[in-house]
């Protein structure tokens, strides 16, 4: 579902992880995935090579992005806000290298619209931070809001409301 969301040909993907979402890269495009794990990125690039697999893979810091401004037409993520210090930062630094009229799309869970869900989630959410450095708790369609993208469309995937499929765009500036 979010990689049918992309548009144009030059991607970013951020948290590529082990790459797992290879399988699903648009025929055509020229994907650029980066993480901060050098651990992740060489079995993604292992991964890489088996399915034949083109783009680069680097080392890098989503709040800290090495790319010129207005460098890619979408820039995807999927389940990487959970665990990115400060999330805003790292997606002011999405907006900042999304071309303008760009298009971002994220996959996240977030903090639940249920009250009851979502107490339960803010009580485990220490220990998840502790173990696994995920943040359960995260505003994420806000937090897109507060970094100075237009958020387009926001379809609730289930789960009481904990993952969505966010849609932005960078404001087109004339």
């Amino acid at each position: 579902m979010l990689w049918a969301k992309v548009e144009g040909r030059r991607i970013l993907e951020i948290g590529v992880g082990t790459g797992g979402n290879f399988s699903y890269y648009p025929p055509g495009t020229e994907v650029t995935g980066i993480d901060v794990s050098d651990k992740m990125l060489a079995r993604a690039k292992e991964r890489a090579e088996d399915k034949a697999v083109a783009g680069r893979l680097l080392l890098m810091d989503a709040q800290n992005l090495g790319f010129k401004d207005n460098s890619f037409d979408t820039v995807v993520a999927s389940l990487v806000f959970c665990s990115v210090p400060d999330p805003v930062r790292g997606l002011k630094e999405i907006e900042r290298v999304v071309k303008r009229n760009g298009k971002v799309v994220l996959l996240e869970h977030v903090l639940s619209s249920n009250l009851y869900l979502a107490l339960m989630m803010q009580a485990v959410n220490p220990f998840t931070r502790k173990l696994f450095g995920e943040n359960f708790n995260r505003k994420t369609v806000e937090n897109v809001a507060r970094s100075g993208l237009v958020v387009e469309k926001v379809t609730d995937l289930g789960g009481g409301g904990i993952f969505k499929l966010i849609e932005a765009r960078k404001r087109a500036i004339f």
